[in-house]
């Protein structure tokens, strides 16, 4: 029994190390990048709701998890939507007269629907980080606490713990990426394509269903794919830094975070 308990907790630590580290750190800057352009106060309540969301979806797949694993059409939706957003804001526009007005009003797009994009945009995380969390999860033993959710009760507990650690650095991460693309803007162009490429990922999974059949079911999972997805985007985000690093602002005052 002190076996299954210990393996537990160390598959809790990966957990919590994945949830609030990797797996949250997109969601955060992309939550970061959508609310940029509002007032402080406002930029704050966005965030914040953004974390209620982020909650409220994440808890809701993991009860659905059933559903999303066998319903390739739900990771197909969120695939198309975070590759969406992640290309519409990376591929240039040639420019055309009235654009710039365009442009300004965008930016200036009111607070709730602001809060809608940010809820879109949890949902498709969601369903990334509970698929994720769930493939680790269900390798565990069965734990003496029955079943709860769909799931054996043991496992539940510990995707819901490591779930809750990812949310908890989802609110201070997206407070700092915030500050960081005020500092560095052009930060916002590699938060787009870490978007992008996650939607990918999560295009692997639908592509590696059983129903769907192009992929083979382990893909997702192999060791071969995850060096390629984890080095790829670690590549975006160490590009993108040098290059974001020619668009900082040059007056000090500007960069100073408050």
């Amino acid at each position: 029994m002190e076996s299954i308990w210990l393996e537990y907790g160390w598959t809790l630590l990966v957990l919590i190390g994945l949830e609030g580290g990797l797996l949250s750190a997109d969601n955060a800057l992309v939550l970061a990048v959508i609310a940029k352009h509002l007032p402080d106060d406002q930029k704050k309540r966005a965030i914040n709701y953004g974390i209620i969301g982020a909650f409220v979806f994440r808890f809701g797949a993991l009860f659905a998890i059933s559903f999303i694993a066998n319903v390739w059409q739900v990771q197909a939706i969120g695939a198309i939507y975070l590759i969406y957003l992640g290309l519409k804001h990376i591929i240039p526009k040639k420019k055309k007269e009235g654009d710039a007005e365009e442009e300004k009003e965008k930016a200036g797009s009111g607070f709730w629907p602001t809060v809608a994009k940010i809820g879109l945009a949890d949902l498709a995380f969601a369903i990334d980080s509970i698929l994720a969390a769930v493939a680790l999860a269900i390798a565990l033993p069965d734990s003496p606490l029955g079943d709860f959710g769909g799931m054996d009760g043991g496992q539940f507990i510990v995707v819901v713990i490591a779930g809750i650690a990812g949310l908890v650095l989802i609110k201070f991460a997206a407070t700092w990426f915030v500050k960081l693309l005020e500092i560095r803007p052009g930060l916002e162009t590699t938060a787009y394509a870490v978007v992008a490429w996650v939607g990918v990922k999560l295009a692997v999974i639908t592509l590696s269903h059983p129903s769907v059949g192009v992929l083979d079911s382990h893909f997702p999972h192999s060791t071969g794919w995850t060096v390629v997805f984890w080095g790829i985007l670690l590549g975006i985000v160490i590009v993108g830094w040098f290059l974001s690093g020619k668009n900082a602002p040059k007056n000090p005052e500007s960069t100073e975070v408050n």
